[in-house]
């Protein structure tokens, strides 16, 4: 498999943010989609840790930065767009906002 740096994301589909999905790296659960521009990705390569570009708060944060619940990121996959990630992870504690282990509770359809 061919590995790809920062550079290779494509930031301007989606005027500087990339959707991320995140993945627990056990259980292959979909904990959560939040967003990253290049400073989130940075930070995240940097620390080894879940950084994420707030679109309502306008701002970077680290998960688990209020709840302790943080995401040890231990791969991170591109899609063949270059324009998505997947960060899989190991989640400490929660990953919704709403308390419960994944964002994804509910069904639609």
């Amino acid at each position: 498999m061919t590995k790809l740096s920062i550079n290779d994301i494509d930031f301007e589909k989606s005027q500087g943010l990339v959707p991320v999905i995140v993945q627990d790296s056990k259980s292959k659960d979909i904990l959560m989609l939040a967003y990253a521009n290049r400073l989130a990705i940075e930070e995240t390569v940097r620390t080894g840790y879940g950084h994420y570009w707030s679109r309502s708060r306008n701002k970077l944060w680290k998960k688990g930065e209020e709840s302790g619940n943080v995401q040890k990121v231990l791969e991170i996959k591109i899609d063949c767009d270059e324009d998505t990630l997947i960060y899989l992870v190991e989640q400490f504690g929660n990953a919704c906002h709403k308390n419960t282990k994944t964002c994804f509770q509910r069904d639609l359809i």
